[in-house]
Order: structure tokens, then C-alpha cells, then sequence
């Protein structure tokens, strides 16, 4: 008994000093947590984390070495050690803390093994049970945190690959479509064609490309605003496809251009169905921003494989048909054939000969004679552009007066036409015949840069010809083209003291709304009605009818292309005031025309001489 007495007392005096022992080991840990949370207070993370991770751990070590060693229950915290450092810390901290656990189970398992310690295994009690059900739930809490934030971050990484791959297909959608329409634009039109045509190289059919131009889109753009001309292209977009094939592609070329690709059936109609059907379209009538609004295209088309397979080629060849259809009158279209390449190829040599031809001077002027029908006197002569070549051609005003009007130079070509004009009509006067006039052509680009009226001042400054010596021809176009800046400038040329003429009446608009806006004295009638004029009825009525109403306007008619006696008596006896053309003279170059001048009158003088005895 008495020895039993004295296991006891050892036993209890063993545990209270393990229990001093857990005491000083958590006290020490309690202040270390402490120390981790005024770290954590001044937002020092890493070494909050790294004071709290080691205090706690080393507090384990110290109760597993005074416990039961490996078999301690400390030993369970340690997976909540490595788990929170990989949760609150980088990879350092958590090898370092890994690195640290694996020391000292090591350091227990050599002290256990020396026997510098003996394990103590403790029998159990509640407070054990509750300790271990605290590490489970710190542990399994850890581990849940940590699967959460991997959780949320790989749904965080889809979100993420989703919003990439969105974007990527909506970029891909815009760097392929264009903005406005959403119709596809040139770059992938031209992965389209590639597609179709080797799809119609399989099924042995064609495909057609046809190039569409508005008209009169610029007209809308500048009286409704831009917002009006977008609108307009996004209802004509949609009108336009609404009639073509599931095949069939149409893209936005670039500004009013549209471009359908097409597969055709050879030796069939498909090509001129579709291209008539696709003019209509474009003439309808738009409501835009409560305006009724009407235009009109002009298409021209090529074919792959016939005209060519390389889609850059092909769309230039259907541009060139397209152009040859707004020669054509527009709201038409027209075929890629190699006629028009060679004109085109003509027009680009040219264009580049122009500018050389104009800084070197190698242009001409003829004049041709105007004649009062009454009388027969000479009063003014007509200034026209020639262009001579070095073989004796002549490359004729109509077709590189345009170029130099696409390319900018008919500001300085006009310029020197009106100046040589004055000059010579300044020259004519001096040798005789001192009420001669000059009539200019003018073009609308004289009129765009507002220089016109100092060019025209400048000239007959030069040359001491008074303002009213100098006539200004118009075409009706400049008056469909009118302008406030244009009326204003032909108000001060009026002013100034020099006529207006409204030249090739009757083949333009002939609208008597745009002659009222312009002081024009004189209207000349185009050769194209005075040719037929003593063979059709019709073309005699037609002129009649002009003569007429520019009397009743107080303007002066002038006839174009009169070319024989026959003709000239049926003027007059229309009541036409004024003549022109080969029946007098063809034009001439200027000392030709000096001496047809001098003979001229002198044979008119003697004729009234003869008449008056």
C-alpha cells in the first residue's frame, strides 16, 4: 500500500510538471500569436504569417518532445501548419515552413530513438478529444478555404477565357465586317470569292462579281448630314439582300460601293437579272429622317473565270465597267470587256502626259466664229482647247478635259485659257476689229476654289480688254451643281461687266428653275437638235420651242453645228438670233482665224456695199 501510495504521488507530481511545461509552451506560443497580430495590425503580412506559422509550429514541436513524441496529438497540426503557409504565404514560406515541420519530426523521432526522451503517453481524457476535434476542424477549414479560392479561380480563369475568346471573335467579326452595314468588308470579300470560286470550279459554273456606285449619294450627305447618309446606306443594305441567294454575297466596298459575288450559271441570263434587279433596288424610295429620298447606281461587272481569277483584277475590271456605265447615262449597267481596259489604260498615259504637256505649254486654242443671223457680222468668237500631238493628231477636249478635272489641274488649265483668250481678242481689236468678243468655256472646278473672278479680273487686266468683251459659257450641269458660293461668284462676274451664255442646252436638265437664278443673255442651242433640223418634225418643233421661251426670258439663242444654207434659213426663219458652226468656218488657230476674219469682212462689207446700190 505503502509503495502504491508512493507511485501515486510520483504519477501526479509527473503531471503537474508536464502541466507546468504545456502552460509555459503555450503561454509562449499565446505571446508569439501576439507579436504575429501587431505585425499583421502594422500590415506587415509576410511577417505576420511568418512569426504565426513558426511560433505555432514550434509550440507543437515543444508539445509532442514533452508528450508522446511522433504519437503526440500536436503532431495533427501540423498538415494546418503547411496548409495555412501555402494559403497566407508564397512558395518560400511554405517550403520553408514544409522544410521546418519535416526538421523537427526528424529532431523528435532521433531524440525518441537516443532516448533523451521518453514518450509519454497520455491517457485519455476529454480535453484531448476537444484538441483533436480543433485541429480537425482548423485543418478541414483550411483545406476548404484553400479548394474554395482554387475553385473560384479556375471559375475566375473561365470567365476570363470566355471574355478572351469573346473578344477575339468580336475582333475577328470587326477586323472582317464593316461597321455600319455588318456586311462583310473588302478584306473578307476577298476570302469569299477565293471560297466561291473553287466551289464554282467544282460545279463548273461562273462567278460574277458586279461593282455598284450610288449616283447622288454625296447630294444627300451634304443637304440631310452624315446621320442621313448612313441611314440610307443601312436601308439599302438591307433591301439588297434581301433579294440575293443564300450563295451569293453582298460587301461593303467602301464608301457608296457595294460589291456582289455571285455564282452563274453559264450561256444563261442569271448575270443581267440580278444586275437590273440590283439597279431597281437602289432607285427606290427611302424614308430617311422623315424625307422621301431617291438615288440611283451604276454597276459594272466581271466574270471569273473568263476575265481572270485574281479578285483584285476582277474588281477592278467591274470598276471599270462601272464607270463606262455612268457614261452611259447611270441607273444602268454594264459588262467588263478589254475595250475598256485599253481605254483605261489609254486615260492613265494620258494623265500622265498632261502635266508635262501643260507646264511646257503644248496646248492650243482655236476660235471658232459666232455669227449674228440678220446681219452675217462677226461679233464673238469661241475659245476652244486643242491638244496637239507630235504625229499631227488632236487628242479631243472630251477626253482629257475630264482628266485634268479628276486630277486638279483644270484650275491652272483654265487659268491659261482664259488668259490667252483676252490676249488674243486684245490683239484683234488692235488690228481692226474693235468690238470683237471672246466666249470662254468654264468648268465646275473653276468654281470650288473661289479664285474664278480674280483669274478672270487678272486676265483682263493683262491683256486691256474691257469686262464686256469677255463672254463666260456655262454648262446646264453647273447649274444642277448650283451652289450659293457658285451664284455668288457669277453675281460678281455679272457685276463686273462680263456675259453669261448657258452652253449645249437641251441636253441636261433644262429646268427653267435654275435659269432664272443665273443672268445669263445668251442660250445655245446643242448641235445635237440642229443637225436633224430640216428632216425631223420633231427636232423643229423642239427648237422652236427653245427660241420661244428664251425670248419671253430676254435671252439671246445661239444654234450649234450649222452646216449648210438649208439649215440657216430654217433658223432664222425660227426666229433664232445667232449661229455657229462649219457652214462659217471650222475653228481655226489664231492667224488662221485672223485672215479668215480680214477676208471675211471685207467680203461682207462689199455685200452690203452691192446690196445697199
Amino acid at each position: 500500500m505503502q509503495i502504491c501510495g508512493v507511485c501515486a504521488l510520483g504519477l501526479a507530481a509527473s503531471l503537474a510538471v508536464a502541466r507546468n511545461i504545456t502552460f509555459v509552451i503555450i503561454s509562449v506560443g499565446l505571446c508569439c500569436l501576439l507579436a504575429a497580430f501587431g505585425f499583421a495590425y502594422r500590415h506587415k503580412v509576410l511577417a505576420s504569417a511568418s512569426t504565426l506559422l513558426v511560433s505555432l509550429s514550434s509550440m507543437l514541436f515543444a508539445l509532442a518532445v514533452t508528450g508522446a513524441g511522433l504519437f503526440d496529438i500536436a503532431v495533427l497540426g501540423y498538415p494546418t501548419m503547411i496548409i495555412f503557409a501555402a494559403i497566407l504565404g508564397g512558395v518560400g514560406l511554405f517550403l520553408s515552413l514544409l522544410s521546418f515541420v519535416i526538421l523537427q519530426c526528424i529532431f523528435i523521432a532521433w531524440l525518441s530513438l537516443q532516448g533523451i526522451i521518453t514518450p509519454n503517453v497520455p491517457s485519455i481524457s476529454w480535453p484531448h478529444l476537444i484538441f483533436i476535434l480543433v485541429i480537425f476542424i482548423v485543418t478541414g477549414f483550411s483545406v476548404y478555404i484553400l479548394v474554395r479560392d482554387i475553385k473560384r479561380l479556375m471559375l475566375s480563369l473561365h470567365h476570363e477565357n470566355q471574355k478572351v475568346e469573346q473578344s477575339r471573335t468580336r475582333i475577328q467579326h470587326l477586323a472582317h465586317h464593316d461597321n455600319l452595314t455588318n456586311l462583310p468588308n473588302r478584306l473578307y470579300g476577298e476570302a469569299l470569292f477565293n471560297q466561291s470560286l473553287a466551289s464554282c470550279e467544282t460545279t463548273g459554273k461562273s462567278l460574277a462579281l458586279l461593282f455598284i456606285d450610288l449616283d447622288n449619294f454625296k447630294p444627300i450627305n451634304d443637304a440631310l448630314g452624315h446621320a442621313a447618309g448612313d441611314q440610307l446606306l443601312k436601308l439599302l443594305t438591307q433591301q439588297l439582300s434581301e433579294i440575293l441567294m443564300p450563295q451569293q454575297y453582298l460587301i461593303r466596298f467602301g464608301g457608296d460601293e457595294f460589291l456582289v459575288i455571285a455564282p452563274i450559271a453559264p450561256d444563261s441570263d442569271e448575270l443581267n437579272q440580278l444586275a437590273h434587279s440590283l439597279i431597281l433596288q437602289c432607285a427606290s424610295v427611302f424614308n430617311i429622317f422623315q424625307t422621301q429620298v431617291t438615288v440611283s447606281a451604276s454597276l459594272g461587272t466581271a466574270n471569273a473565270p473568263k476575265d481572270g481569277t485574281d479578285f483584285k483584277q476582277l474588281c477592278r475590271k467591274a470598276d471599270i465597267a462601272m464607270y463606262k456605265a455612268k457614261q452611259d447615262g447611270r441607273n444602268t449597267y454594264h459588262h467588263y470587256d478589254e475595250s475598256l481596259d485599253k481605254a483605261s489604260e489609254n486615260k492613265f498615259k494620258m494623265l500622265q502626259l498632261l502635266r508635262p504637256a501643260l507646264s511646257e505649254q503644248q496646248f492650243e486654242l482655236h476660235y471658232q466664229p459666232i455669227v449674228e443671223l440678220q446681219s452675217g457680222d462677226i461679233n464673238t468668237l469661241e475659245a476652244l482647247l486643242r491638244w496637239p500631238q507630235p504625229d499631227g493628231s488632236m487628242i479631243p477636249p472630251d477626253l482629257f478635259v475630264p482628266l485634268a478635272e479628276g486630277s486638279g489641274l483644270i484650275n491652272e488649265l483654265g487659268t491659261w485659257v482664259v488668259r490667252q483668250a483676252c490676249q488674243f481678242c486684245a490683239k484683234l481689236r488692235r488690228q481692226g476689229h474693235p468690238n470683237i468678243r471672246i466666249a470662254v468655256n468654264l468648268s465646275v472646278m473653276q468654281f470650288k476654289d473661289g479664285q474664278l473672278q480674280h483669274t478672270v479680273e487678272s486676265a483682263l487686266y493683262e491683256a486691256g480688254l474691257p469686262p464686256e468683251a469677255l463672254e463666260l459659257e456655262l454648262t446646264e450641269s453647273l447649274l444642277i451643281d448650283e451652289t450659293e458660293q457658285i451664284q455668288q461668284q457669277l453675281a460678281s462676274l455679272s457685276q463686273l461687266g462680263t456675259t453669261i451664255a448657258i452652253d449645249d442646252f437641251g441636253t441636261g436638265y433644262s429646268n427653267l428653275v435654275y435659269l432664272r437664278n443665273f443672268n445669263a443673255t445668251k442660250l445655245k442651242i446643242d448641235r445635237s437638235f440642229i443637225s436633224p433640223l430640216c428632216f425631223s418634225k420633231h427636232d423643229e418643233s423642239l427648237v422652236e420651242a427653245i427660241i420661244n421661251m428664251a425670248s419671253s426670258l430676254g435671252l439671246k439663242t445661239v444654234a450649234e453645228g450649222i452646216e449648210d444654207e438649208v439649215t440657216l434659213q430654217k433658223l432664222i426663219s425660227l426666229g433664232c438670233d445667232i449661229g455657229q458652226g462649219y457652214y462659217w468656218s471650222k475653228p481655226l488657230p489664231e492667224d488662221a482665224l485672223a485672215a479668215f476674219l480680214m477676208n471675211y469682212c471685207a467680203e461682207t462689207a462689199s455685200l452690203k456695199l452691192s446690196s445697199s446700190d
